[in-house]
């Protein structure tokens, strides 16, 4: 189990920093804005921040088998947040981004339900599809 959560950290690490190499490029970053004004930008982020939480304590429910924090950590960033995002910000969104951010809130809902019974290593890997949708909007989408 160690083991699992070990190559999924790695991963994590190594992805990132493929990142960070890529924005030294000179190229300009052809992320698509989501044009949110400052108020707007500070509760998106805050939701961004909130669903890093949730993986966060998702990745130490599995470390220590503690399923009910895997569920609650998986929860707080499920369809209870995608439906108080404020409707403001919800009219602003492109649908490609719809169409990433809807199937993310509900694979947090998903992961909630698989940590009720599943083993941890299935849990690693679907955690693992979860934070490649984090990802794939990450590298289309940005908040400035």
């Amino acid at each position: 189990m160690k083991q699992t959560i070990y190559k999924f950290l790695t991963a994590i690490y190594l992805i990132s920093s493929v990142s960070a190499f890529a924005a030294e490029d000179n190229n300009p970053d052809k992320r698509i804005s989501l044009g949110l004004n400052a108020t707007e930008k500070v509760a998106f982020l805050t939701e961004m921040q909130q669903m890093l939480a949730s993986i966060q304590g998702i990745l130490i429910g599995m470390g220590e088998d503690d399923r009910q924090k895997i569920m609650n950590s998986a929860r707080a960033s499920g369809n209870k947040m995608a439906r108080a995002t404020p409707e403001s910000i919800k009219q602003k969104l492109p649908p490609a981004f719809k169409a990433l951010g809807g199937p993310t809130h509900m694979l947090f809902e998903e992961l909630a339900i698989y940590a009720e019974t599943d083993d941890m290593d299935m849990l690693a890997a679907f955690s693992g599809k979860l934070m490649q949708q984090c990802m794939n909007c990450h590298a289309m989408f940005k908040v400035d």
